[in-house]
């Protein structure tokens, strides 16, 4: 859930610092005196938040030592030790440090942080949520790990701008259920807007990096991927799945009709693979209410089109195997592409991607075998790659903006680029 905002198709997470019990700034050191359940909730919403996505590096970083870079359109944050060391962590954070840090986005110095520390959907948890994550977060190893956060370029390395920033899109204030919905609709709403941060990857962004809440979930092109629409649209959105099936993506990284891959991939097998059946289907509840905007879906690429005809014969060679002559693949393991909604996303961003360099699904407790797509991109030139990506988006009834060689060539520079 990481990133710029982030992963995730994924997705950046509680980036600034979490302290400790503290006795006198310190931390406790007697097992008898810690509270064990707030411990435990603690540990339970520090994966909902999926912090360790931010703050654990990838191939055997220590648990939330920091380091690990987050990507932004102004550059690179790296994510803070969040660990109790007092010298390079937040061991000496007192507690208004640390509500101040997750709830307002201001470090223990008073200063602001960025928005690729989520807190403007953090700030939706309570004071006793925020408790009882830092209760947990003292319980992990302490680890020497000096990490110089800002490491944006100039003038965005100028952290009194963010004052300005936070005026203009930061609202602070816990998350207050709406008293005509249920119970299980009011948790999924506070789950998706405040420890989840679904909105970090999958709402669009305005120039300055703020969401553009009048958009909300309609999917944002983020670190090479495109996060989907997750709103109730019955096309290209989480409404297109019954609840039950966004439950199982949720929860094993697959579901009959599609699956994960990327930062969302991480998503599930880091956190919500995690969550309680319960609390996936409050999400899936919520999700499904969400307006889908008023965008027209885009008329259907002609099928005598030169470009689909040549996205047919490609399709039949290199696809058909797998996904099928009718494209319904195979359920649990290959896509449907007749169902899956992201096959005809606004942005084929994502859909580029995975034919040019393949993709790995989840592997979780459920499901461990994560499925995976070759690359193709050695094999189909870039408007080879167009033109089925053309024929998969307008074919079996479905409709979506043709793909042009131009989109695949931009995505596969890009791709090289940051290979380097």
């Amino acid at each position: 859930m990481h990133k710029w905002p982030t992963i995730a198709v994924t997705t950046a997470l509680i980036g600034a610092g979490f302290a400790v019990y503290p006795v006198a700034r310190s931390i406790a050191r007697d097992s008898d005196a810690q509270d064990f359940a707030q411990i435990e909730k603690g540990r339970r919403l520090a994966t909902l938040a999926d912090c360790s996505a931010c703050h654990t590096q990838k191939d055997g970083g220590k648990p939330f030592a920091g380091g690990r870079p987050i990507e932004t359109p102004f550059g690179k944050v790296l994510a803070p030790n969040i660990t109790p060391d007092r010298e390079t962590g937040i061991g000496n954070w007192s507690d208004e440090d640390f509500e101040n840090a997750v709830r307002r986005g201001i470090d223990d110095e008073g200063n602001r942080l960025y928005p690729a520390m989520p807190y403007i959907y953090y700030t939706k948890m309570s004071r006793d949520d925020v408790k009882a994550i830092r209760a947990y977060l003292a319980t992990v190893p302490a680890v020497h790990h000096e990490v110089h956060a800002n490491q944006l370029p100039f003038p965005f390395s100028i952290r009194w701008t963010m004052n300005a920033w936070d005026w203009l899109f930061f609202t602070a204030g816990e998350f207050k259920p709406d008293k005509t919905k249920s119970p299980e609709w009011n948790r999924g709403a506070f789950l998706v807007n405040g420890p989840g941060h679904c909105g970090a990857c999958h709402t669009p962004k305005n120039f300055l990096g703020g969401d553009k809440t009048d958009q909300a979930f309609q999917g944002y092109a983020i670190q090479g991927w495109f996060a989907p629409n997750i709103t109730g649209d019955k096309t290209r959105g989480a409404g297109a799945m019954s609840i039950p099936d966004v439950v199982a993506l949720l929860k094993s990284g697959h579901n009959a009709v599609t699956g994960v891959a990327g930062p969302m991939a991480e998503e599930v097998a880091d956190s919500s693979s995690h969550f309680t059946d319960a609390d996936l289907k409050a999400i899936a509840t919520y999700l499904q209410t969400v307006s889908a905007g008023d965008a027209k879906p885009p008329a259907p690429v002609a099928q005598d089109d030169p470009q689909m005809k040549s996205g047919q014969a490609i399709y039949r060679d290199t696809c058909s195997a797998c996904h099928g002559i009718d494209g319904n693949g195979v359920p649990s393991l290959f896509p449907s592409l007749v169902k899956a909604p992201q096959v005809r996303a606004a942005d084929p961003t994502s859909n580029i991607r995975v034919v040019l360099r393949g993709a790995r699904s989840a592997a979780t407790g459920a499901e461990p075998t994560a499925p995976a797509m070759p690359s193709f991109g050695w094999q189909l030139k870039d408007d080879q790659i167009a033109a089925v990506l053309t024929y998969i988006r307008n074919s079996w009834g479905d409709a979506a903006a043709a793909v042009s060689a131009d989109d695949v060539r931009k995505q596969r520079k890009d791709l090289a680029d940051s290979d380097d």
